[in-house]
């Protein structure tokens, strides 16, 4: 089954206002989790800093890490903001999946290098979203679940 796919520009002009939220939680913490397919299909999870530039999220990784490796196999990946200190997640709790291409275009890649100046060599990714879902409390009493998929809008789950 192929999943549609959509870069961070064209979810962001899709769901403005759920976009900023998944920003602003990405930019309260410096290190994120990404959850990447080893060759046995088992899952990965490695520390990562994640960066939305160009409207694009980019994923950019140490030469030859594990993680790396992992998406060069298999593009698959899932990601979460750092729920920071306690148990009160402001803003809520923020995923993205999708799929990670890797960045061969030299120029590409030196414009990338220009404005976030990682060390050097590094690998990079422009991510394709399949889903973003974003999880919080509201009034004390209500879990709320959004879910954004390419191509539909949003859905808005409700439990108490």
């Amino acid at each position: 089954m192929t999943r549609t796919t959509s870069n961070w520009a064209a979810f962001t002009a899709a769901e403005q206002d759920l976009a900023r939220i998944v920003e602003e939680r990405f930019a309260a913490f410096t290190h994120h989790v990404v959850a990447t397919l080893r060759k046995d299909g088992s899952p990965r999870t490695s520390g990562l800093e994640v960066r939305f530039l160009n409207g694009e999220l980019w994923l950019g990784m140490m030469p030859d890490s594990l993680k790396a490796l992992d998406l060069r196999r298999d593009p698959r990946f899932a990601l979460q903001a750092n729920p920071g200190p306690g148990t009160e997640m402001a803003g809520g709790d923020v995923r993205i999946a999708g799929r990670a291409v890797e960045v061969q275009d030299p120029e590409e890649k030196a414009g990338y290098s220009e404005e976030v100046k990682p060390p050097e060599p590094f690998h990079l990714f422009r991510t394709e979203l399949t889903e973003v879902v974003r999880t919080y409390v509201e009034d004390d009493t209500y879990l709320v679940v959004q879910i954004w998929q390419p191509g539909v809008p949003v859905r808005t789950l409700r439990r108490t």
